[in-house]
C-alpha cells in the first residue's frame, strides 16, 4: 500500500491540474466564508471605515468582471507558453527530463493562482445586487436595495494584485527554468541529495556475503519497476522470519518470467510471494523517486546530445561532465551496499538484502556511457581529464581509484580512434599531466 501511494503521489506531483483544481477548491469556500461575513456586519464596518471608499453595485460588478476576464485569459496564456516550454526542454535536452519541467511547482502555482482568482471573483459576482434588484434571500441583514460584499471586493482585489506579482515571477522564471546550466544543476543536486540519502553512510564496500538458495518469486506482468516499498518487505520478512534476497531495483525493465526476489527460509513461498508482490509498483516509465540511475542517464543523455553532430555544443557537455563527477565523487566515498530503509544494519543481518551495484558500475553509467561522445571533443575530453582528477582526489580507497585510472585511460584510448593531429596531442599531453598529479 505505501508503495502505490508514493506512486500515487509521484504523479500528482508531476501534473498540472492538483495544485489548480485545490486552490480552486480552496477559493470556492473562501468565497462562501466572505460573503457570509458580508451578509452579517462586516460590510457596514467596512463602509465607516474613513480611509477606504465603498463600492457601489455598479462598480463592483464591473470591477469583478474584468478580473475574471482578465485572469482566466492570462490562465490560458500561461498554460500556452509552459506547454511550449516544456515541449522546447524536452526536445531539446531529451524526453526523459519531461517528467522534470512537470514537477516544476513554478509553473504549477502560476496556472493555480490565476484559476483560483477566476472562480474566487465569479463566485462573488454571482451575489453583486444592483438597487433596482430585489434581494435573494427576504428579511436578510442585506436586505436593503442594492447588494456589495466589501469585504469580498477587497479580498479579490488583493487576489488580483497577488496575480500581478505571480505573473512577473513566471515570465521571469520560465525562461530561467529552461536554461540548460539551471537544468544540469537541478539534475546533478538532486541526484547528489538522493546519494546521500541511499547510502547515507561513509566508508568502503567490505566483502559481500553469502545470500545464495532460496525460492525466487517471479514478476506477474512486464514494465519499470517503479517503488518497492521496503518497509512492507521488511515486516513481510520479520513476519515470517525469512530473508529476501532483491533480484531488480526501481528502474530496471522486468516481465515474466524473472524473478522480482529470493525468499530463503520460508515454508510456503507461495502464500508470501503474493504479498511481496504487492510491495512493487510497475508502470510504463521510469522516474527519479527510487531510481538513481536515471537522473544519471538524464545528465548522460544531455552530454551526448550536445556532442552529437548535429548541435556540437562541447560547453553543455563540459558541464554535465562537471555534475557527473561530483555525483561520482560522492558515490566514492559512501558505502554502497546500504538500502534506502536500512541504516547503520550489516547486510549479514538484515531480512531484506538489496540489490547491490559496486563503484565501478556508478563510473561505467556515468563516465564511461559518455566517453564515446567525450572521445570525439578536444574540448570534452580535457574536461573529463579534470572531472577524474577532482574524482580520484575525494576517493580514498585504493580499488576505486583504480577504477577512475582505468576510466582514464579508456578515453584516451577512445580518443586515439576519433582525433588526428593537435587535437590528439592535447588530450595526450592531458592525460600525462592527469597520470602524474594522481601518482
Amino acid at each position: 500500500m505505501t508503495a502505490r501511494l508514493l506512486s500515487l503521489w509521484g504523479r500528482i506531483n508531476a501534473s498540472y491540474w492538483f495544485y489548480p483544481a485545490l486552490f480552486s477548491i480552496l477559493a470556492f469556500f473562501l468565497a462562501l466564508g466572505t460573503i457570509a461575513l458580508d451578509r452579517g456586519p462586516m460590510t457596514d464596518v467596512l463602509s465607516h471605515v474613513s480611509w477606504l471608499v465603498p463600492a457601489r453595485p455598479g462598480g463592483a460588478s464591473d470591477m469583478l468582471q474584468v478580473i475574471a476576464g482578465s485572469t482566466i485569459g492570462v490562465a490560458a496564456t500561461v498554460f500556452s507558453i509552459t506547454i511550449v516550454a516544456v515541449s522546447y526542454a524536452s526536445g531539446t535536452y531529451g524526453p526523459r527530463l519531461l517528467t522534470n519541467f512537470m514537477e516544476d511547482k513554478g509553473n504549477q502555482l502560476a496556472l493555480a493562482t490565476f484559476i483560483s482568482t477566476f472562480v474566487y471573483t465569479v463566485m462573488v459576482l454571482r451575489v453583486v445586487r444592483r438597487e433596482d434588484e430585489a434581494p435573494v434571500i427576504l428579511g436578510a441583514s442585506d436586505s436593503a436595495p442594492g447588494f456589495t460584499p466589501q469585504l469580498s471586493l477587497l479580498v479579490a482585489t488583493a487576489m488580483m494584485l497577488g496575480a500581478i506579482g505571480m505573473l512577473v515571477y513566471f515570465l521571469n522564471h520560465v525562461p530561467d527554468s529552461i536554461r540548460i546550466n539551471t537544468v544540469l544543476e537541478d539534475i546533478g543536486k538532486r541526484l547528489i541529495k538522493q546519494v546521500q540519502r541511499r547510502f547515507p553512510h561513509e566508508g568502503c564496500d567490505g566483502e559481500q556475503p553469502d545470500t545464495s538458495g532460496g525460492e525466487p518469486v517471479n514478476v506477474e506482468r512486464a514494465g519499470y519497476i517503479e517503488i518497492i516499498d521496503f518497509d512492507g518487505l521488511e515486516e513481510i520478512a520479520e513476519e515470517k522470519d525469512v530473508r529476501i534476497v532483491m533480484e531488480v531495483e526501481a528502474g530496471d525493465f522486468v516481465h515474466p518470467p524473472r524473478p522480482l526476489l529470493r525468499i530463503i527460509g520460508a515454508d510456503d513461498p507461495d502464500e508470501i510471494g503474493k504479498r511481496v508482490r504487492d510491495c512493487f509498483v510497475l508502470s510504463g516509465l521510469r522516474t527519479p523517486t527510487q531510481d538513481l540511475r536515471f537522473l544519471l542517464d538524464e545528465l548522460v543523455e544531455i552530454a551526448l546530445r550536445a556532442l552529437s553532430p548535429g548541435i556540437n555544443d562541447p560547453f553543455t557537455a563540459v558541464t554535465a561532465l562537471h555534475w557527473i563527477g561530483a555525483a561520482t565523487a560522492e558515490l566514492g566515498t559512501r558505502i554502497l551496499r546500504e538500502s534506502a530503509n536500512d541504516e547503520a544494519v550489516d547486510r549479514d543481518e538484515r531480512d531484506v538484502v538489496p540489490i547491490t551495484h559496486d563503484f565501478a558500475d556508478y563510473v561505467a553509467a556515468g563516465f564511461g556511457s559518455a566517453r564515446s561522445a567525450v572521445a570525439t571533443s578536444r574540448k570534452a575530453a580535457m574536461s573529463m581529464y579534470d572531472a577524474l582528477e577532482n574524482c580520484y582526489l575525494a576517493v580514498t580507497d585504493p580499488g576505486r581509484r583504480t577504477v577512475l585510472m582505468r576510466e582514464g585511460d579508456r578515453l584516451l584510448q577512445q580518443a586515439e580512434e576519433e582525433l588526428t593531429g593537435p587535437n590528439i596531442e592535447d588530450v595526450r599531453r592531458r592525460h600525462a599531466e592527469w597520470k602524474k598529479a594522481l601518482a
